[in-house]
């Protein structure tokens, strides 16, 4: 017969036991953690959340509290050795399936070493299915949200009209980040087709170098150029970060300009201010639609620049990009190695 003393000795024995199981067992994960699995690519939304790209449906696309921001990490993802990136700015109307997203990559895979150079790329949108389109067709997109503002960036932005300057100066803000984050960048324009690596027209020795619609003279260091900021080289040091955020702040200095204008009006005095090297890129190798050389032997990069609308620049860029092919198959076929561009 049992006596009480058994029972009580039973039940102790059994209780020590269930908690040295509960103890042994691994902890169940973080609901809440912020830290990516290894190789997980995710675009991540300005407020630092994540966004899951096994979400198809837009409405169902939702903020994530997380507690880091790893814009930064999907920078360091797509930086060169020297920690520069390449970064384009688009919306749904720009990523639809034969617009200009689909001619802008095309043309990076068809030109002259430039294939390599899209691991290097993040595509940055201002709209969620724009986002969406851009995980289709490329691994590094990310999400910058107009978060709060309830302005939708998603349609065509005509020069000027609507939303186009909140736009743009975000873009701007944006590019002051990439900075702060420690990386230099080169911007371009969805609206621009790529041919060569155009930063082997830069010299070492400039923090800024930028497009121009038309180029005077030979000196590429002379200011007195029309500013196109569509393709934009910066380096990350402490004075070009300096520099940006005085070019943001002269948004309130010159009330309803772009920021491109902004720049054209005080470039010579944020240069001086900050101790900037600006050089603009001579238009034979950033060439565009302003002025238009077409030089296939040594243009870098061809631009929309000066044509409104759209269709127009979408008609435009298939008919340059078309050129290019033709250029190409006939050098192919003369045995010819003038494609490459050397330092």
């Amino acid at each position: 017969m049992y006596t009480l003393r058994d029972f009580l000795g039973f039940f102790l024995g059994a209780g020590i036991t269930a908690a040295f199981v509960v103890l042994l067992l691994p902890p169940p994960p973080c609901p809440c953690s912020g830290v990516l699995p290894a190789g997980q690519e995710l675009a991540l939304l300005d407020n630092g959340s994540q966004a899951d790209p096994s979400i198809k449906n837009l409405s169902m696309l939702q903020a994530v509290n997380a507690p880091k921001d790893d814009l930064a990490e999907l920078l360091r993802s797509a930086a060169m050795e020297d920690d520069t990136i390449i970064m384009t700015y688009t919306n749904e109307a720009w990523t639809l399936p034969g617009s200009l997203l689909d001619l802008f990559l095309e043309s990076f895979r068809i030109g002259v070493k430039t294939q390599p150079l899209l691991k290097h790329l993040v595509i940055v949108t201002v709209d969620a299915r724009a986002f969406e389109r851009c995980q289709h067709v490329h691994p590094f997109c990310y999400l910058l949200a107009a978060a709060g503002t309830g302005v939708d960036f998603a349609g065509e932005q005509s020069f000027m009209a609507g939303d186009y300057l909140d736009m743009m100066w975000m873009r701007n803000k944006f590019q002051s980040r990439v900075l702060e984050l420690g990386h230099g960048f080169v911007f371009t324009d969805v609206d621009i087709v790529w041919f060569r690596n155009p930063l082997l027209r830069i010299p070492v020795g400039a923090d800024i170098a930028v497009s121009c619609d038309w180029f005077y003279g030979d000196n590429p260091y002379d200011l007195n150029k029309s500013t196109n900021g569509g393709f934009l080289y910066a380096r990350s040091s402490a004075r070009t970060r300096a520099f940006f955020a005085d070019w943001y702040e002269g948004r309130n200095r010159i009330p309803g300009a772009h920021e491109q204008y902004v720049f054209d009006k005080e470039k010579h005095e944020l240069a001086e201010r900050h101790g900037v090297t600006v050089q603009f890129v001579d238009t034979t190798y950033l060439n565009g639609q302003c002025e238009p050389k077409k030089d296939f032997y040594k243009v870098c990069t061809f631009h929309a620049n000066c044509i409104v609308g759209l269709k127009n620049k979408l008609q435009k860029l298939v008919e340059v990009l078309g050129e290019w092919k033709q250029f190409k198959a006939q050098q192919e076929l003369l045995g010819s190695n003038s494609t490459v561009l050397t330092n």
